[in-house]
């Protein structure tokens, strides 16, 4: 699930990278960057990440589809090693 998705991101840290880029890309408005950015960052859960205004969410689920980030997601990580 996406709010998951991003939830688990946030907690890595790459989640403001991704919206930089949904921004960057034209997918987002840099209002819609700002409100989205600030409310993911005050959600402590994915339930709270799903109670975002579906205004927001919409734009936000789009821009995730357009982007293909759930095919991202279900990939495995790149170990980096000797």
């Amino acid at each position: 699930m996406l709010e998951t998705a991003i939830y688990q991101r946030s907690e890595e840290g790459a989640t403001m990278q991704t919206l930089d880029e949904m921004r960057d890309r034209r997918l987002l408005t840099d209002d819609q960057h700002a409100q989205i950015g600030a409310w993911i960052t005050r959600a402590r859960t994915p339930e709270g990440i799903m109670a975002m205004p579906p205004s927001l969410w919409r734009k936000l689920e789009l821009a995730s589809v357009l982007m293909n980030i759930d095919a991202d997601l279900s990939q495995p990580p790149v170990m980096s090693g000797p």
